[in-house]
């Protein structure tokens, strides 16, 4: 169960610590995504999960975890070699941790999803209980598996339906790949249509929040100048071949890039690059890494600059990780600052959970859990956490009733944040 917070243990004054790291402007962008939803708040408040989650009891046995890893921290993109996969896709808070941490997060989301959708709770307690078991299933799948078949094990798309000929009826199946069909993202071509103001000097559009440019340094302090700095400067993370292919292009434009709910307020920016013409063109997103909240919640420094980890963390837990992914630093008055680079547009996309109902949302949870367990065993300990297991369904209780548990305290949260909004604690304004 959940173990109790602290006397005088304040969400918001937790929520607002986290604004440091943050452009202050945009806070009251944060605060109203958050507040749109219960599972909206719940994405946006990964630090007081991690807190709550290291004040309780820990499995022994600790992997590369996700650190942030609700359903729509999954989704479907393209591998470099052009094959559209399924896998996590934000790592941001990954950081060494105990494994469960993460199925908690997974499962604990699925739950909130459920409850939206208005599912009873005897339905959410069933899907908790699946998602759990399959976590549990193929943590044991994999430790069986050498570890090279492991490491290159992908899910992709087509393979998905096939493996799931045996999981669910010829109804169920087809659904799901209709709802696979909707998780089509934007490629470069189709971003360079709707973001890119064409001509012989391309240009981002101004689209706020979603796309700004700022006139000289922004709230702290950094200028386009800094982000082409970090684009000259993080080729060197990259492989010899891959630094040749990113040479071939040129950084023609940059802006400030707003996306998602727990994002919101980091520095992150998109660069447009062009090659041979304005035809052959694709973004980077830069963005800026601090310490995760696993490492805050345990109270735990990270070792290196936080970019590093980020890296290290998606290509250990992605089987195909962005070909141009990488880190670099820069130096904006006086003090290093971190950031990692990706791709911004290659078919990236995440679910709508708007377009599931209980079925699809428990074949989408199982998915996202077998996901997950692949990702834990590229760590090496696939073993260890099937062992510390077992083969009883006690795992999947326990997860279940976790997950019961922090929907309430999530509710609860959600309702404080909404109270401190009225009583003129915080600011949606702006």
């Amino acid at each position: 169960m959940l173990a109790d917070r602290p006397t005088g243990y304040d969400i918001v004054e937790r929520l607002e610590s986290e604004g440091q790291y943050r452009v202050a402007s945009l806070a009251p962008l944060r605060w109203r995504r958050m507040m749109e939803s219960p599972l909206g708040f719940f994405r946006g408040a990964a630090l007081l999960m991690a807190e709550d989650l290291a004040r309780g009891p820990s499995a022994p046995v600790t992997v590369q975890i996700c650190g942030d890893a609700h359903l729509a921290n999954f989704g479907v993109f393209a591998s470099p070699e052009r094959r559209m996969v399924f896998d996590l896709t934000d790592f941001d808070e990954t950081d060494v941790g105990p494994f469960e941490w993460d199925v908690k997060r997974l499962v604990t989301s699925l739950v909130i999803a459920a409850e939206s959708l208005g599912l009873r709770h005897g339905a959410q307690e069933r899907l908790a209980r699946s998602v759990a078991r399959e976590y549990r299933v193929a943590i044991r799948r994999f430790a069986e598996e050498t570890r090279l078949d492991v490491w290159y094990s992908t899910l992709t798309t087509s393979s998905l339906m096939q493996d799931l000929r045996a999981a669910f009826t010829d109804v169920t199946r087809r659904r799901i790949e209709d709802v696979l069909q909707h998780l089509r993202g934007t490629d470069d071509t189709s971003a360079y249509q709707r973001f890119v103001v064409p001509g012989e000097h391309p240009r981002i559009v101004d689209d706020p929040p979603h796309f700004s440019h700022d006139e000289g340094a922004d709230e702290t302090g950094i200028t386009s100048e800094h982000i082409m700095g970090i684009i000259e400067k993080y080729q060197e993370s990259l492989s010899s071949d891959r630094q040749l292919l990113l040479s071939q292009f040129t950084a023609v434009d940059t802006a400030r890039h707003v996306v998602g709910v727990g994002s919101v307020g980091t520095e992150c920016f998109a660069a447009l690059l062009c090659g041979r013409d304005h035809r052959d063109t694709f973004f980077l997103q830069i963005k800026e890494a601090r310490e995760s909240v696993i490492a805050r919640a345990r109270e735990r420094r990270s070792d290196g600059p936080s970019a590093l980890r980020v890296v290290h963390g998606q290509r250990v837990m992605q089987v195909t990780p962005d070909a141009f992914l990488g880190a670099g630093e820069i130096d904006v008055d006086g003090h290093s600052r971190s950031f990692y680079v990706r791709q911004l547009y290659d078919h990236r996309a995440s679910i709508d959970v708007e377009r599931l109902d209980d079925t699809l949302l428990e074949a989408y949870g199982r998915i996202c859990a077998w996901t997950l367990a692949r990702a834990h065993a590229r760590s090496g300990t696939s073993a260890q956490i099937a062992g510390y297991l077992g083969g009883s369904p006690r795992f999947d209780e326990a997860i279940a009733d976790f997950a019961a548990a922090y929907r309430e305290r999530n509710a609860y949260d959600y309702a404080t944040l909404h109270d401190a909004v009225v009583q003129g604690r915080i600011s949606t304004q702006g």
